[in-house]
C-alpha cells in the first residue's frame, strides 16, 4: 500500500478536527437551548407565584402570608439572574464553539483547494507526458514511412 502524501495526512486531521468542532459545537448548542429553557421556566413559575400573591391579597392573607410570597419571588429573582448569568455565559461559548467550528473548515477547505490544485497540476504534467509520448511516436512512424519510400 502507497505511503500517505503528506497533504491527504493533514486533510485526515484536519477533518477530523473539523468533526470534532462539529460535535462540541453541538453540545454546546445544546447547553444553551437547556439554559434558556430553564430561565424560561423559572420566568412562568416567577409569574404564577406573582398571579397566586395577587389571588392571595385579593382574598385577604396575613401579613407572614405576603412577607413569604414576597420573600419567595425574591427568591426566585435570584435564581433568575444566575440563570441569566447561565445564559449569558453559554451564549458566550457557543460563539466560540462557533469560531473554533469555523476556523477548522476553512483549514480542510484551505487543504482542499491545495489538494485540488495539486490533482489539476498532475493531470497537466500527465497529459503533457502523453502528448510528448504521441508526438515521439508520430515522428517515428512518419520516419519508418519516410524510410520505405
Amino acid at each position: 500500500m502507497p505511503s500517505q502524501l503528506p497533504l491527504d495526512m493533514l486533510i485526515d486531521l484536519a477533518k477530523e478536527s473539523t468533526d470534532e468542532a462539529a460535535r462540541l459545537l453541538g453540545r454546546l448548542n445544546a447547553e444553551r437551548g437547556n439554559a434558556e429553557r430553564q430561565l424560561g421556566m423559572l420566568h412562568d413559575y416567577r409569574q404564577d407565584y406573582l398571579e397566586r400573591l395577587q389571588q392571595a391579597m385579593t382574598n385577604g392573607m396575613s401579613a407572614s402570608d405576603c412577607h413569604n410570597y414576597q420573600r419567595f419571588i425574591g427568591t426566585l429573582d435570584d435564581a433568575i439572574g444566575q440563570q441569566q448569568t447561565v445564559l449569558r455565559q453559554a451564549d458566550e461559548n457557543l460563539a466560540k464553539g462557533r469560531q473554533y467550528w469555523q476556523q477548522e473548515k476553512r483549514k480542510l477547505n484551505s487543504y482542499d483547494a491545495l489538494a485540488q490544485r495539486e490533482l489539476r497540476a498532475q493531470a497537466v504534467v500527465e497529459s503533457r507526458r502523453e502528448q510528448r509520448a504521441n508526438d515521439e511516436y508520430s515522428a517515428r512512424l512518419v520516419q519508418r514511412q519516410a524510410g520505405m519510400h
